[in-house]
């Protein structure tokens, strides 16, 4: 996997100004152009996806959150910044379970692949991570794949709240356990809550830091 979007520090941090809706898309083709960064969040059904999205942007509303799984069923774009250094949020679909037809499935499957891999501004995946769950097998077969397609990732686990200190330990080290019986090395990771107010300072950085390499290359 490469990391040359990868760092640690930065000495600003970001301000989110605006964040805006652009379009939804069934084909990577029909995405808005690729001209500048973009950071797309994706996790299995019911993770805390549009809640993450929301937090992160500070807008309530901006993506549709609902109780049913499987209700983001298009690649959606909002534009971030706009009038000053833009970035693209892109909210895809859930994988796994989702109250869907398999051909619906099997249509997601097929250009959620095809954004994945082509998308030539797509600079970091967020994969949402269930932090009071034990190690998923969907969730390490995604990322392995991620991995083997050299596509850049990191791990967001979401809804920490809702776990004592001790026991969010104790589910991160089993991911961890579970990873590097196969892996050289973990991915970064982070720890969200959008009820608990934490984690947006850290992913706003790491976006930031790199966009800013992005622009340096």
């Amino acid at each position: 996997m490469t990391e040359k979007y990868l760092l640690t520090t930065i000495k600003v941090f970001m301000k989110i100004k605006s964040a805006t809706f652009v379009k939804s898309s069934t084909d990577y083709k029909k995405c808005p152009q690729a001209d500048i960064p973009e950071h797309a969040f994706i996790g299995r059904s019911n993770v805390g996806k549009s809640s993450l999205i929301n937090y992160l942007t500070n807008i309530k509303g901006l993506a549709k959150a609902s109780d049913k799984p499987g209700k983001t069923q298009l690649i959606n774009h909002f534009i971030i910044n706009e009038a000053d250094t833009p970035w693209y949020l892109v909210d895809l679909p859930g994988y796994g379970f989702a109250h869907v037809s398999k051909s619906i499935k099997k249509e997601w499957n097929k250009f959620l692949t095809e954004y994945i891999l082509k998308r030539k501004n797509l600079l970091c995946l967020f994969v949402l991570i269930d932090s009071r769950h034990e190690p998923q097998e969907i969730d390490m077969q995604f990322m392995e794949w991620l991995a083997s397609n050299e596509i850049p990732f990191v791990m967001v686990f979401t809804k920490t709240d809702k776990l004592t200190a001790g026991q969010l330990k104790k589910n991160i080290s089993a991911y961890n356990k579970v990873m590097l019986g196969a892996w050289e090395e973990l991915p970064r990771q982070f720890l969200t809550s959008a009820t608990a107010d934490k984690g947006r300072q850290a992913l706003l950085r790491f976006i930031e830091e790199t966009n800013e390499i992005n622009n340096l290359s």
